[in-house]
């Protein structure tokens, strides 16, 4: 009989043997990353798709304005605002902004502030605001909301002119036609004010042993040191959203109540006329587009470009990109689609802009969405109040697109 030592000696010599043996043979390693690559054909979760598509709503859902039991808008919008607010899971106590003025800087024909305020009693947010310096006081006012784009280093720039712009944030602004489109609203008479979203910019997530310029964002910082940080900051995603909703909170509640409290702030302003403040954003700034209308009525004009669908044709093989941890609010869509939030602004005016071309929306999705809201629009006598676009661009906001969206402000604001 074998003693232990020979029994270990044994496998240990097996094992040398099956090393040198993959070394030769070369066999491949199948491993799989928190993030692995869609499959190229077929629904992207494979097999058990057949069960979601069963577990998804099925027919109208119970909170869309379309239902028959639904007449009363002011009835039917208290109802399912506080749906959506309860499903949050995130309300938080109304604070003094306490604005504070970082720098002002003359930009020739506008004036743009660095600014800090509360939101709530846990966030003081960074802003800019831009104020045109001919624009007849009080002026009207937008608020800009910046988009994801996988891009975490920095935030609200994407959207403003300033110093010492980095090369990878002006390739950024491809997707909006090389402009700065901040610089674009405040030259047509609008003050603006744009936040850094939780996790962007400024409020971006900082490790103890990151690198300085990790930390400190140099204008001379690497394109691959930019790149590296916004991989570890994608790849983080699901760890901060896991650990958002463990303190029993949504990151959705938190962006939306940030957006809210913006305009809380604007409406402080001398320069902003609290009757005349409108909202746009591309991606998943369009996303918060949708929900801040949807849940501010001192919001009177929306452009909404780059997200909008209704989310159940999503499901099969456009999850990954378009419902992340930053947009879940779970069991949302058991009550209310995507587009019945968006109606949620009716009879203030919206505008929606998507293109046949973008990848990350199911095309059939797009046109019921749109469809749907224009059926709500006719439903409470304001169809002139909503208009939807529907080109053959992909997921950009473009020159085209952006002079619909400001003729849309010129219009309502």
């Amino acid at each position: 009989m074998n003693t232990r030592r020979q029994f270990i000696a044994t496998v240990a010599g097996a094992a040398a043997v099956s090393s040198r043996a993959s070394a030769t043979e070369s066999k491949p390693e199948i491993r799989y990353s928190m993030s692995p690559p869609p499959p190229k054909t077929g629904p992207h979760t494979g097999t058990l798709d057949v069960f979601i598509q069963k577990l998804k709503p099925q027919g109208e859902v119970p909170l869309s304005f379309l239902k028959d039991a639904h007449h009363d808008l002011a009835e039917w919008k208290a109802k399912a605002r506080a749906k959506m607010l309860e499903l949050l899971h995130y309300a938080p106590e109304k604070c003094d902004p306490q604005a504070e003025v970082i720098s002002r800087k003359d930009c020739g024909d506008y004036i743009r502030e660095e600014i800090r305020f509360n939101t709530t009693p846990v966030f003081r947010v960074p802003a800019t605001v831009l104020i045109p310096k001919a624009a007849k006081k009080p002026a009207p006012a937008v608020v800009l909301l910046h988009s994801h784009g996988g891009f975490y280093l920095w935030g609200r720039e994407r959207e403003l002119e300033g110093d010492d712009v980095h090369s990878t944030l002006i390739e950024l602004r491809e997707s909006y036609g090389k402009k700065a489109i901040g610089t674009e609203m405040v030259r047509r008479g609008y003050v603006v004010i744009s936040i850094d979203m939780f996790f962007w910019g400024e409020r971006r997530m900082v490790l103890e042993d990151d690198p300085p310029e990790w930390k400190e964002r140099p204008a001379t910082i690497s394109r691959d040191s930019v790149t590296k940080f916004n991989q570890r900051s994608s790849a983080s995603e699901q760890l901060m959203g896991r650990t958002l909703f463990s303190t029993g909170t949504t990151w959705a509640g938190i962006i939306a109540w940030d957006d809210i409290r913006t305009v809380d702030y604007l409406i402080t302003r001398p320069e902003v006329d609290p009757q005349r403040i409108g909202c746009v954003g591309h991606s998943v700034g369009g996303l918060r587009s949708a929900y801040l209308a949807a849940l501010d009525d001192r919001i009177k004009a929306a452009v909404v470009c780059g997200w909008m669908c209704s989310f159940p044709h999503q499901l099969a093989k456009h999850v990954r990109s378009t419902i992340g941890h930053t947009k879940l609010i779970p069991g949302l869509y058991r009550f209310l689609d995507h587009p019945d939030i968006a109606s949620l602004t009716m009879p203030r005016s919206l505008m929606l802009i998507n293109g046949i071309q973008d990848a990350l929306f199911e095309t059939e999705g797009v046109r019921a969405a749109h469809e749907k809201l224009a059926k709500c629009y006719a439903k409470v006598g304001a169809p002139d109040h909503f208009k939807g676009i529907i080109d053959e661009r992909p997921h950009e906001f473009n020159a085209e697109r952006q002079a619909e969206a400001w003729a849309w402000f010129d219009k309502w604001l």
